[in-house]
C-alpha cells in the first residue's frame, strides 16, 4: 500500500484513505442492517424480540457512537463494531458522524505514522503479544461483569436464626430442629 501512494501529496493520501475507510465502515454497517432485516423475517425472528436484544439496542444507541469512532483505531475490530452497530440498529444520525470521525482518525494515523508503525510491529512478531493481551483483557472484562451482575442480582440474605433481625427477643420465632 505504501508503494501505491508514494509520491502523492499528503492531503491526497489522507483523502483517499478517508474515503476508503468511510466506504468500508458504512458498507459494513449496511450489511449489519441487512442481516438484522433478514433475521426479522426468518424463523429465528422471535429471538430479536427478547428483552436482552432490546437492552443491547439501547446500550448501542447510548455508547455506540464513541465505540464506532474508537473502533477505527483498533486492528481487526472495526468491521465487527460497524456490523454490530447495524445489527443492533444504531440510528443513522448517530452512526454517520461517528464513522466520519473514525475514518478521519484512521486515515490521519495511516497518513502520518501508521504504515511505519504497523510494519515495525508486524515485522517484529509483536502482534501475537497484542492478541494475547487483548484476549486476556476481554476475558477479565467479561468475567468481572458477570460476577458484578450476579452480586447485584442476589437478594439480600434473610436471617436464618429465628431471632428478630432488630434483636427483640419477644418477637423471635422458635427454630425447627
Amino acid at each position: 500500500m505504501e508503494a501505491l501512494v508514494e509520491g502523492w501529496p499528503v492531503w491526497a493520501v489522507f483523502v483517499a484513505l478517508w474515503l476508503g475507510a468511510l466506504a468500508r465502515g458504512t458498507a459494513t454497517y449496511w450489511v449489519g442492517r441487512g442481516v438484522r432485516a433478514g433475521g426479522g423475517r426468518s424463523r429465528w425472528a422471535h429471538h430479536l424480540d427478547r428483552p436482552l436484544v432490546a437492552r443491547a439496542e439501547r446500550f448501542v444507541r447510548r455508547v455506540g457512537p464513541p465505540a464506532v469512532t474508537l473502533g477505527f483505531l483498533t486492528v481487526g475490530l472495526q468491521s465487527a463494531i460497524n456490523a454490530s452497530a447495524g445489527i443492533l440498529r444504531m440510528p443513522q444520525r448517530r452512526f454517520v458522524p461517528a464513522v466520519v470521525l473514525g475514518a478521519a482518525l484512521w486515515s490521519l494515523v495511516y497518513t502520518t505514522v501508521g504504515f511505519a508503525v504497523v510494519d515495525a510491529f508486524l515485522g517484529s512478531g509483536g502482534w501475537w503479544w497484542l492478541l494475547a493481551v487483548l484476549a486476556l483483557a476481554t476475558v477479565v472484562a467479561v468475567v468481572s461483569r458477570r460476577v458484578r451482575r450476579r452480586v447485584e442480582e442476589e437478594p439480600a440474605a434473610a436471617p436464618s436464626s429465628g431471632v428478630d433481625p432488630v434483636g427483640d427477643p419477644s418477637t423471635s420465632r422458635p427454630t425447627a430442629q
